[in-house]
């Protein structure tokens, strides 16, 4: 396999399979102890933390219902996108539900803080198996990838999550308001934590095109004829990355998702377009 031939300088040692376990061990501590140190940050300000960002979809001030709002009247669409304020108390149903609640804030906080560098690691220990022509096509791997990873957490946590919460909790069953919804504090923490990392990860979808593109495992033309079927993998993606059934919250998600696939088929192009002249120079 290419990932045991690891250059070293011009030179390739094969390295034996304990070799390259203990190699593989070396990068997976590094990325903990990255994590650790954010996390162990993130919980000394737990409560800031809490308060500021945790809270934040939320939160009737919120920056991103004013914002939304403004923009509805901006755009002329009326009150289309504003929000009613709604009010949410969290309820803990065990002990240690908020000290559990606390480790797993700074833990997922340090995963998010710390993903530019766990990707760095991992990057290290792929790059010695790349060839040289390769690595030229994998400049800037590591921002880009951290940049669509960012951007899709921003995305959930600025805009899905504030739709998401704000309906979920003033969606009311029946006319007398007999039922009161009093989420748990893990139940709101899980979500968001799904929001979150669920955009992060989808928007990765360019970066992927990209890379499928440079292997040879995908094109842009058959990214254009899967379409269809991109579309309805697309809606399911983002049913399940919302928790709340409404359309307006699987929307949000459905259309920047399919802008990036249309990007993606943008860069596959650009892509095999490159790879098709360097074929041509190479046979000339």
């Amino acid at each position: 396999m290419a990932l045991f031939k690891r250059n070293q300088g011009t030179e390739q040692a094969e390295m034996s399979f304990i070799d390259h376990l203990e190699e593989l061990r070396k990068h997976i501590i590094r990325s903990i102890l990255a994590i650790l140190i954010f996390a162990i940050v993130i919980f000394i300000y737990i409560d800031w933390v809490f308060e500021t960002i945790i809270k934040g979809p939320i939160n009737p001030d919120f920056v991103s219902y004013k914002a939304l709002c403004d923009f509805s009247h901006w755009a002329h669409m009326g009150d289309a996108l504003c929000m009613p304020p709604v009010t949410v108390n969290l309820q803990s149903t065990t002990f240690g539900g908020q000290f559990m609640g606390s480790i797993s804030i700074a833990i997922v906080g340090g995963i998010i803080a710390a993903f530019p560098y766990i990707f760095w690691e991992f990057w290290r220990f792929v790059k010695p198996a790349l060839k040289e022509k390769e690595l030229k096509n994998t400049r800037f791997i590591i921002f880009w990838v951290s940049f669509f990873f960012f951007m899709g957490a921003a995305f959930g946590y600025f805009l899905l999550g504030p739709f998401t919460f704000n309906f979920l909790a003033g969606f009311q069953l029946g006319t007398k308001g007999t039922i009161i919804t009093i989420p748990t504090f893990s139940d709101y923490l899980d979500n968001l934590v799904n929001i979150i990392l669920g955009c992060g990860i989808a928007f990765e979808l360019p970066v992927l095109a990209y890379l499928l593109t440079k292997i040879g495992l995908i094109t842009p033309s058959y990214l254009r004829r899967i379409r269809k079927y991109a579309v309805v993998i697309i809606l399911i993606a983002a049913a399940i990355i919302t928790p709340s059934p409404d359309w307006m919250s699987q929307l949000l998600v459905f259309l920047p998702l399919f802008f990036l696939y249309e990007l993606s088929i943008i860069i596959s192009a650009r892509v095999s377009k490159e790879q098709e002249r360097r074929d041509q120079e190479e046979w000339s």
